[in-house]
């Protein structure tokens, strides 16, 4: 079955970390990916521009309506993401405890995706 892992924070937390510890996080997920390419387990990942580059539709009346920033005015926002393939979710949730930013302050939402 194959699982959503998505990556939660508040965009400040990362710009005020010092450069060599955003280093060694940014190297520590590079190794985390890596292991997941080795074992087989990912199927894609992706990180994402601050939530202050987001563009937001919904509909209002049966109009369209464009907005600038994220839907939520929160402080944690969608950072990024990981598709893994897992045998269940106890297996999902152990791959996404070694999440390095987890050290950090973010988040990590595990959530099985629906077959097609």
């Amino acid at each position: 079955m194959q699982y959503m892992l998505l990556v939660y924070g508040d965009d400040r937390l990362w710009e005020e970390l010092p450069g060599d510890e955003a280093a060694r996080l940014d190297d520590a997920r590079d190794i985390w990916a890596q292991e997941l390419v080795k074992s087989g387990h990912l199927r894609g990942m992706a990180g994402l521009h601050p939530a202050s580059t987001a563009t937001t539709l919904r509909r209002k009346d049966g109009q369209l309506v464009i907005t600038d920033g994220p839907f939520a005015e929160a402080g944690e926002m969608l950072g990024g993401y990981q598709m893994v393939e897992c045998s269940n979710l106890d297996e999902a949730i152990a791959i996404a405890a070694r999440f390095p930013a987890l050290r950090a302050g973010f988040s990590m939402e595990v959530r099985p995706v629906m077959p097609q």
